[in-house]
This record gives structure tokens, sequence and C-alpha cells, in this order.
């Protein structure tokens, strides 16, 4: 049986039980089969990484696999955002990616994740190919491999800064002056991870009075894990909050996540940011070209698009599926629940940075509100609040069983409303009478299954929630 598996973000496992130096050789020569395979002319190849135990040393070795195979590899020399190296994978025209991250999960976890051309996640029909191919690998005997060193003599490997490019980039789509008129006060959290010189970088270049919080690199990420979620944003709400500050921002291990917290010490959930950057750039850039999102992401991005007149489009949960839609030149603006954003002219995969950057440019235009309170505004103007929420729930696999019966024989009416459409989209979708939604899927990337919800008040989620755990016995 072949233990490796590539999820909706690539292959991720425990370092030192599957996630080992062999098996990180037998993926990238996979990689590397595959890319000769496609015919590509010379190609060339990004390879990068996160702050987590060894990544480093294991980007080193996929460097090594590549290079070995006559692949150019442009082997980044520190620590870097995913994002970046999307962006450095167009800028030089390489046939991809390889970036050793295992994103914002726990500490004892590292990944590999491979994009192609177009700097966005390459599509499952790829990874199943590179799945085969490690499954026919592990039955040979293992290669023996030139040192980097050799191959660095022959040009094969190269060094390479990409943060100068990029940040140029940044201030090409973010509005820094209007950033630099509001004097704004901003704490940021950089999790440990790869964000350090870049968010905290930018702001302060724009004249932002900014405080930094946990901004070393640690492979144990201080005993947190270097996800920007409500829980692990506490500090940063706390010094926010008592500091005087108009925002608190952050970004996760590999900086493709980002967090906000508003000037009152409160965390706003993605679902809504999205839904306010989307009321801004289409008020202060009059894009007016689509906007997408996951299916398992709140419809009051729905709401702000019916408002401003533009088009919305759904895809499976994985921003390799939003991603394909900027590359497409079909929207402005794309995003997910789990706090990915891209906007049109950058790159098809979650950028952290950026959107953390663009909710400063809002806070800046707007002139005084907080989130908060442009949130309240924004459900004033749309109708009424959305609430959104997400479980994450560990089944038996008896539970399991039960829950595939239960999927297959669905009611007309839950919780009181009738049941108007069913989304199979990816998982299974109920949407209710009066807007509001459920979604349960199996997540891509943990033994869990999750539960979304959409809901016009905190009791009606609350209702809700319960409905629909009672339906599906879970």
């Amino acid at each position: 049986m072949n233990p490796i598996r590539f999820g909706t973000s690539g292959w991720r496992d425990v370092i030192a039980d599957t996630f080992t130096f062999a098996n990180v050789r037998l993926v990238t020569r996979a990689i590397a089969e595959y890319l000769l395979d496609e015919g590509a002319d010379q190609p060339q190849v990004v390879v990068g990484y996160d702050t987590r135990f060894l990544s480093e040393a294991f980007a080193a070795e996929a460097a090594t696999v590549l290079a070995a195979h006559g692949i150019r590899v442009w082997l980044t020399d520190r620590d870097t955002p995913t994002p970046v190296i999307a962006y450095e994978v167009i800028r030089r025209g390489a046939a991809g990616g390889l970036n050793i991250t295992a994103s914002h999960n726990p500490p004892e976890y590292n990944g590999l994740k491979f994009s192609g051309p177009s700097g966005g996640s390459v599509p499952p029909a790829v990874t199943d190919r590179i799945e085969k191919r490690v499954q026919e690998l592990l039955a040979q005997p293992e290669v023996q491999y030139p040192s980097l060193a050799e191959l660095e003599a022959k040009g094969l490997v190269v060094r390479i800064d990409p943060r100068p490019t990029y940040l140029n980039r940044l201030r090409e789509l973010v509005d820094l002056k209007a950033i630099a008129a509001a004097r704004l006060k901003v704490a940021v959290d950089l999790l440990y991870g790869t964000a350090r010189g870049y968010l905290d970088e930018i702001l302060r270049e724009a004249g932002c009075d900014v405080q930094t919080l946990h901004g070393s690199s640690n492979p144990a990420f201080g005993g947190l894990t270097p996800d920007p979620s409500e829980m692990n944003l506490r500090e940063l709400a706390t010094v926010v909050r008592a500091g005087g500050f108009h925002l608190g921002l952050a970004a996760d291990g590999d900086a493709d996540r980002y967090g906000i917290i508003d000037k009152d010490g409160g965390f706003i959930e993605p679902n809504y940011i999205l839904a306010l950057l989307l009321k801004h750039l289409t008020t202060t850039r009059g894009w007016r070209m689509g906007v997408a999102r996951s299916v398992a992401t709140s419809h009051l991005v729905d709401a702000v698009a019916r408002l401003q007149a533009v088009p919305v489009y759904e895809t499976k949960v994985g921003f390799k599926y939003l991603g394909e839609l900027i590359t497409q030149g079909k929207v402005a603006l794309c995003g997910e629940e789990s706090a990915g954003l891209s906007i049109r002219g950058h790159v098809p995969e979650k950028d952290g940075i950026l959107a953390a950057l663009l909710v400063a440019e809002m806070v800046a235009i707007a002139g005084g509100p907080g989130v908060q309170s442009l949130l309240d505004t924004l459900y004033a103007e749309v109708g009424g609040a959305i609430y959104a929420r997400r479980l994450n729930l560990h089944l038996t696999r008896e539970q399991q069983g039960r829950l595939a019966d239960r999927l297959k024989d669905l009611p007309a009416r839950v919780g009181g409303l009738a049941v108007v459409e069913v989304n199979t989209l990816d998982g299974t979708k109920l949407l209710l009478e009066d807007g509001s939604w459920f979604l349960v899927r199996p997540s891509g990337t943990e033994p869990v299954v999750r539960l979304y919800l959409d809901a016009h008040s905190e009791a009606q989620i609350e209702e809700l929630t319960t409905a629909a755990r009672a339906l599906l016995d879970v």
C-alpha cells in the first residue's frame, strides 16, 4: 500500500513517520519524471520551504533530485511564503513550483506542495499520476544522487531571493498611499512563519506604526499551531485591544492564509472578510468582474454580489478550483471560508499577505470605522446579518456508516423549513427556503467530517446546528 496521498493542498504527513527524506526523494523523482514526460523544453522549477523542522534540508533534497534529472532549480535562499513561490513560478515562466510546507498544520507535520506553470496547485489528475508512479518506485532500489554542491557548481541549482520582486508586485496591487495617509497603528502576528520581512516590512514602508508578535523563525512555533484562527490569535487580540491599535493582522506558517482582529479585539471570520472586500473592491476600484467562492463559504458574499450586480461562481472546496478562475480571467476576487483569498492580476493561489494588506487598505479608506463597524453597515445594506459556522466532527466508523445511509435518504424539511435544493458539487449541501443552508463534507486533509452552516441569526444557527446533527445522527 502506498502511504503517500495528495489532498487538496498537497502531501502532508508526520515528520520521521511517513514524511521522510527517502519519501521526499521518491515523490520528487515522480514529479521530475512527470515534467519530463510532459515534454517541457529544459524545464525549470522553483523550490522553496517554510520554517518547520528540517524544511530547508527537505527542500535541498528535493532540489538535488530535480537537478539530477536535468531540471534547472531556482532554490529560495530563505524560508518563503507559498504565494511568493507561486509568483516566482509565473514570473520566471517555470514549469512548476515545489514547496516544502505543511501550512497551518501542527508542528510535527511537514508537507510537499507541487504547483504547475500557472503558479496554482496542479489538478487531481496530475497528483493521481504522481501517486501511481510513487507506488511503482517503492518497489525499485533507491537511486544515489550527486551532492547539492556538485549540482550548484554545474549551474543546475541556483539560489534566489524572490522577496524584492514580490514586494514590488504588492506595491502595484495595494493602495499603500491610502494606508500611509491613514497613519494606521497595526499589530501583526507572524506566528513564527514565513511572512516575517514581508507583511510587517511593507506595512512599515506604508508608514504604519507596527508592532510584531512571534516574529522569529521557530520550528516548534512556540507551542502554537501556526493557524491564524480565533483561538490562536488571542494574544494578538489582547495586544490590539490594550494598545489602541486600529487593526490586528496575521498570517499562517506559509503565509497563504490570513487572520483579522478588529480594533475592539474581536476576531472577524474569513467568510465576512471576503464579503467586505468584494464591496470594497467594487466600490473603490469599480471592478465588475465576477466573484468566486467555494461551496462551503458563506452566502454573505452572494448578497453583496447581488447588491453590486456582479456574478457569483461556486466551486468545490480547494483553492485550486478558485485559482483556475483567476487564471481564466473570469473573476476579480475569489476566496474561501478557510481564509484563502486572491484577486485578479495576481497568483491563482491563496495569499494571506495580500489579503491582510487589502483589509488594511479598506480600513484606511473607510477613515475611522473598524472592521466590525464596516460589517454591521454591510449587514444593513444587504438586508440583515448572515452568520456562518464550521464544525469538525470526529466520527467512529459506525457513525460514518450511519451518516452515509442518512445522506442517501434526505427529508423534505429540516428544522421546520423546506429543503429547496440539494447541492452535491462537493459533499451534500441542503439549501432551505429562507436562504439558510448546511453542508456536510469529509475533509480532504484530516480524518474528520466537516459541517458548514449559514443562518440569519445566532439563535437560528444554533437551531440549525441541532437539527442538522439530529438529521445526520452525529
